[in-house]
């Protein structure tokens, strides 16, 4: 296990060993990313969608179509009245 040390400005040198398996070089940034848990995972930006892997861990993810549909529609519902204006509902056939 690697540690560092937080400096009074907030600054931490990494491990060489935590570099060198990350591929981190001079300049590299790197993006910090909050699990469901609340640990922060650390990944080097490159620029490419790749380096998105891994932020969404922890997330519940639907398995299937129904509780896709699930999710969908209750977004819809909360959508829905939060964009209600109090008008009256207007049926079909009938003159606005």
């Amino acid at each position: 296990m690697q540690s560092a040390k937080v400096t009074s400005k907030g600054q931490i040198t990494i491990p060489i060993e935590v570099r060198s398996s990350m591929g981190l070089e001079p300049g590299t940034r790197v993006l910090f990313f909050q699990n469901a848990e609340g640990d922060f995972i650390m990944r080097p930006q490159t620029g490419t969608v790749m380096d998105l892997r891994g932020c969404l861990a922890g997330f519940a993810v639907p398995k299937t179509d129904e509780e896709m549909n699930a999710l969908i529609a209750k977004h819809v519902a909360k959508l829905d009245e939060a964009t209600k204006s109090g008008a009256p509902d207007v049926s079909e056939g009938e003159a606005a």
